[in-house]
């Protein structure tokens, strides 16, 4: 596919970038938007070189959630209304979904603007760093529209449903070190440094051992919808996958040797 509203390419070995590119407009999403992105996801989820992904948005913002002016014109187009199931299915919720079934790493760079179906799009990520000139609320309801992405499960999970609640029916945008108090991000940099502080932390996860990576990222994630049992079993057979590993026999070697040890996802 080329692609028209995203860049999708590699950093440094073991390291993607996905860069939202519609900067005229704060990368606003539209359907090409989103159906660019799933592709991108697949090619990372199918590339085993390709350790750990950053997720970010060309020029001043990060993503300012769906764009109003694409939508009018679908909706004059087609007669087809903003939340029209089919459009959403096609689109974000065709991203929203493959962001979560990913089982390798995922960072949000947050360089600017994440609001409403950006917001989302942050939150799907593992890890999110945003810059200090970063803000991320939901500001859906301003045109009376819905946290309809995905943000309606993720914002309470992140929030708490009462915070969740205020944040969408009063369109709340906080500024980065309110978002960290929140819990919407994991850290906050000084925009100048962030780049190179994302780019640090993906080569800290690319240098673990890939398995483990993954399958402790699908167990946390599974676990946080199934009963301790249920993880439980499910741990028994990751372990299986992971100790017969040769990732495994090396980073034992390199104990005992007291060297770094090289994963290599095998």
């Amino acid at each position: 596919m080329d692609y028209q509203h995203i860049r999708y390419e590699t950093l440094e070995p073991g390291i993607a970038q996905l860069t939202l590119n519609r900067p005229e407009r704060m990368n606003a999403y539209d359907v090409v938007t989103a159906r660019e992105c799933v592709d991108a996801l697949a090619r990372y989820a199918s590339d085993d070189e390709q350790r750990v992904l950053i997720v970010t948005g060309e020029g001043r913002g990060f993503c300012s959630g769906g764009d109003l002016r694409s939508h009018a014109d679908e909706e004059i187009a087609s007669g087809r209304m903003i939340g029209h199931a089919t459009v959403m299915r096609e689109g974000f919720h065709a991203l929203t979904r493959s962001m979560r079934q990913l089982t390798k790493p995922t960072i949000a760079m947050v360089n600017g603007p994440a609001v409403a179906g950006g917001l989302t799009l942050a939150l799907l990520c593992d890890l999110r760093i945003a810059s200090d000139r970063a803000t991320l609320g939901d500001t859906s309801g301003n045109a009376g529209l819905l946290p309809d992405e995905g943000g309606a499960w993720l914002f309470p999970r992140f929030l708490g449903l009462e915070k969740a609640l205020r944040m969408t029916y009063l369109g709340e945008v906080y500024d980065a070190e309110e978002a960290l108090r929140l819990g919407l991000v994991g850290e906050v940099v000084p925009h100048d440094d962030l780049s190179d502080h994302t780019l640090a932390l993906a080569r800290g996860i690319a240098g673990r051992a890939p398995l483990a990576v993954r399958l402790a990222k699908r167990m946390m994630v599974r676990g946080l919808e199934e009963t301790l049992d249920a993880s439980l079993d499910h741990a028994e057979i990751a372990v299986t996958i992971t100790n017969d590993s040769e990732d495994v026999q090396e980073g034992v070697k390199a104990f005992l040797d007291k060297r770094e040890p090289v994963f290599r996802g095998r």
